[in-house]
């Protein structure tokens, strides 16, 4: 069983990592044959599950040697990898030079400005809009992000590329959720990196072949699934970049793809917010909707867990709010 950080005096937030609640979503269920497990990870320091892979990166490239002290760390950003980073970062005495497109809400750079971390924001391509980041200007992160590893000598915490991103929610989030709930029939999740769907579902395979595991993508922006991308400009931050390949996510994990519009990802996280108490961000709603349509076909009368992978006060400037 393992001890709460909240239970014991922690030597720094990095002791805060991980550990997070779930909760049944009982008034969204009402009425319907089934159950809803939702894993809280706006409970993490950074308020998103990002901190987990933010810590296992770093301390892998430490033990590896591929990390040096006083080194700087550079890693391309929604925000909530960045942020994690800058905790991380904060706390055993590391540069972090976020890079993040301008397209993203201007809460998540402010945070990791004020966590210590240099903030460079790039410009969107010509044809998006701020709020819509595609894969198109997530490209132009990347090459920004490569040039400054050159310049700098910098060690890149790379979450696509990294196996340190799948392994966290593999050694951590996974075995958490199992304990908590007891046992679960299905898993679904939105995908960026595809890091926590591939640790989280390899982890449930693991200990139960029958679980099922399906990724959640952006109506019209679901590479993924094989899909003709016509919606790159989605407004579902943190992912869905229409890339149809991902490093880390090994194909024979999914037994599903599922999408969600932009209108039905925001209703949900609105109705997470006003019917559970549970103030989260846009990928957290495409994760309940996406878990209602399992209740409501393949998956009727059995349960359910999802990531709320981060927390609305990351939208306060959006149209989410």
């Amino acid at each position: 069983m393992t001890t709460s950080p909240f239970e014991r005096l922690s030597a720094s937030v990095l002791d805060l990592i991980g550990n997070t609640p779930l909760v049944e979503l009982g008034r969204i269920t009402a009425g319907l044959d089934g159950r809803i497990f939702a894993k809280v990870e706006f409970f993490n320091p950074g308020y998103s599950k990002k901190d987990r892979i933010a810590l296992r990166i770093i301390e892998e490239a430490e033990a590896s040697g591929a990390l040096q002290p006083g080194a700087t760390i550079v890693e391309l950003t929604s925000g909530n990898t960045g942020t994690g980073m800058a905790i991380v970062c904060a706390a055993k005495g590391y540069h972090f030079v976020a890079v993040m497109s301008r397209g993203n809400s201007s809460e998540r750079a402010r945070m990791m400005n004020a966590l210590g971390a240099e903030v460079v924001l790039v410009d969107q391509c010509p044809e998006s809009l701020p709020g819509q980041v595609s894969g198109a200007d997530l490209a132009r992160v990347e090459e920004a992000a490569r040039g400054i590893v050159r310049e700098r000598g910098a060690f890149r915490a790379d979450q696509f590329q990294l196996a340190g991103n799948s392994r966290a929610h593999y050694a951590q989030t996974a075995p958490e959720i199992m304990r908590q709930s007891g046992g679960i029939d299905a898993f679904c999740d939105f995908i960026g990196s595809g890091g926590s769907f591939a640790g989280c579902a390899r982890y449930f395979k693991e200990v139960d072949p029958a679980i099922q595991c399906y990724v959640v993508e952006p109506a019209g922006a679901a590479a993924f699934a094989g899909e003709d991308v016509t919606r790159p400009n989605h407004r579902i931050q943190g992912g869905g970049y229409a890339m149809a390949e991902l490093p880390l996510l090994d194909r024979e994990l999914v037994d599903g793809c599922l999408q969600v519009s932009d209108a039905d990802a925001s209703a949900m996280a609105r109705r997470l917010a006003r019917e559970e108490g549970l103030f989260a961000g846009f990928s957290a709603g495409a994760n309940v909707a996406a878990a209602l349509k399992l209740l409501n076909s393949t998956h009727r009368g059995e349960r359910v867990a999802i990531l709320l992978s981060d927390s609305g006060l990351k939208y306060l400037s959006t149209d989410l709010w």
